[in-house]
């Protein structure tokens, strides 16, 4: 058998959406808080396997985004695991700079919904995005 259709026979076993895509949770391996939620197509995850660092893939500027390529957090991961309708992807990471989100927060979920009735931010801001993305 083709050693390169082995390598990649798991990639079948994903179930993609109709757009080629499966979403992707990322979590801090060693405290298992999620840190942040985005896409994946194959050549995403096939990247991710290879290079053990995060590639998602953008919806909104429709490409290839390896995490970190700007602002230097770079997500390593540490295991990939596949939810049992083999529908979303767990990365179980560590986080380069302790920042995950764009904002300059550690995790992306930031946000808590107070008394049933407004959100509010309630994880501080550890680096102003400003710094960040220059």
């Amino acid at each position: 058998m083709n050693a390169a259709v082995t390598e990649t026979r798991w990639l079948n076993e994903v179930t993609w959406d109709d757009q080629g895509l499966v979403p992707v949770i990322a979590q801090d391996a060693a405290t298992g808080d999620v840190l942040m939620f985005a896409w994946m197509n194959r050549d995403a995850l096939a990247r991710t396997v290879e290079t053990g660092e995060a590639v998602y893939w953008s919806r909104s500027r429709r490409k290839i985004w390896h995490k970190g390529e700007e602002s230097g957090h770079v997500q390593r991961v540490r295991e990939i695991r596949l939810d049992c309708d083999g529908d979303v992807v767990l990365l179980k990471i560590e986080q380069e700079g302790g920042i995950a989100c764009h904002t300059g927060r550690r995790s992306c979920f930031f946000t808590r919904l107070h008394d049933g009735s407004q959100w509010q931010a309630v994880d501080p801001v550890l680096k102003d995005p400003k710094d960040i993305y220059k």
